[in-house]
């Protein structure tokens, strides 16, 4: 689960983090409430859940109240991505001297969190790790003992050489990982941090992501959420007993067994194609959970062909097959589907498809093969 920035930042402040004040606006009516009339320097900024929103033209310098409110006009209503901003932070602006870069991730390598740093801030930190990844300071953090202050002392050091700001920076990497705890984060950065010309320490943007298997026990942080027309997609299909994530492609995916979905992705990038999602059906020979699944597919407004990768264990591929004839007969789609079937009820399965006139396969790769060419036609 993603949150908003202006929603980071009151946690940020809830933990002690210092950040400029600010207030959301969802219209140009609740802008020219909120900001007051004077010539107070802000800055507008887009929320959605996206990056690149300064090179989207998604945030800018205002100098004067009616400044803050032209800006908010262009802003509401932009496309960011895809994404339609329907709110904007007006925040108080800062002069910045310096920009720094700090957050936490949970580390599989590791098997802990680990704090990262990086004088390099401003930027998306894949771009400094991909450019130079020898400017990124690691730490792993022992979950035992937590972030000790002689740790966050030590990070902070590779950043400042002021005694002062070293302190400052210290205390808020603590707060950081306090707060990162307690949420169930799996995300929480800080980017910029920035050290003002009269030497503060601000966190000026954060960006913090949950784990959506705590939230049952995370009452606050789920009231947060802004469920998208794709996040709205998976909630409801984990409901149905599948596991979906939306991704960028164009050929829709249907497997069962999460190994196998992620085989079934990589085959079709080996072979050139673009996977549009995840999907696994599960293990259940319930028909009706294949035209749950095909609904989700085909309602994808990216899907320009589908491939179905079963290998029948406990899912007998039989069912799978009736659930898919049932499914085509209310979709009614031109969408050309590409169908592999292996294991439990094969044949039996595999005759229905045929009988229907849909094409069949015997292996991934041309399963793959065949679906990267339909979806070109």
């Amino acid at each position: 689960m993603k949150i908003h920035e202006y929603q980071a930042r009151d946690l940020f402040r809830k933990y002690g983090i210092p950040v400029p004040d600010g207030d959301v606006c969802h219209s140009v009516d609740e802008v020219k409430k909120k900001v007051t009339d004077d010539d107070k320097l802000r800055v507008v900024k887009a929320q959605v859940h996206v990056g690149g929103r300064g090179k989207a033209g998604g945030v800018k310098l205002a100098r004067s109240k009616a400044e803050v409110i032209e800006h908010a006009e262009q802003i509401l209503g932009m496309d960011i991505k895809g994404l339609t901003v329907e709110k904007v932070l007006i925040a108080d602006a800062v002069d910045i001297e310096k920009e720094y870069y700090v957050g936490l991730i949970n580390d599989r390598n590791t098997k802990s969190v680990t704090l990262m740093a990086s004088a390099e801030g401003g930027v998306e930190i894949e771009e400094v790790a991909k450019v130079s990844p020898e400017k990124i300071i690691k730490m792993a953090i022992d979950p035992t003992m937590g972030l000790m202050d002689w740790q966050a002392r030590k990070v902070a050091l590779q950043l400042f050489t002021d005694p002062k700001q070293v302190r400052q920076t210290a205390a808020i990497l603590v707060k950081l990982y306090e707060l990162y705890v307690d949420t169930d984060s799996s995300l929480a950065e800080i980017n910029p941090l920035v050290l003002t010309p009269d030497k503060k320490v601000l966190a000026i943007d954060g960006k913090m992501n949950f784990d959506d298997n705590a939230l049952f026990r995370q009452k606050e942080i789920l009231a947060m959420r802004e469920v998208t027309e794709d996040e709205q997609k998976e909630i409801e299909a984990t409901a149905k007993g599948l596991s979906y994530i939306k991704l960028d492609g164009n050929i829709g995916c249907m497997v069962n067994g999460a190994g196998l979905a992620m085989a079934t992705m990589d085959m079709i990038k080996l072979y050139g194609g673009d996977p549009a999602n995840f999907l696994d059906i599960g293990g259940s020979s319930n028909p009706e959970k294949v035209i749950e699944a095909m609904n989700i597919l085909l309602s994808d407004k990216n899907v320009s062909a589908v491939m179905i990768n079963i290998f029948g264990g406990i899912t007998r591929c039989d069912d799978v097959a009736r659930g898919l004839v049932d499914a085509l007969e209310v979709i009614k789609t031109e969408i050309p589907i590409v169908i592999r079937l292996s294991g439990t009820n094969s044949k039996e399965g595999l005759e229905i498809i045929k009988s229907q006139g849909l094409p069949t396969v015997s292996t991934m790769s041309e399963a793959a093969k065949k679906a990267i060419e339909l979806s070109k036609k």
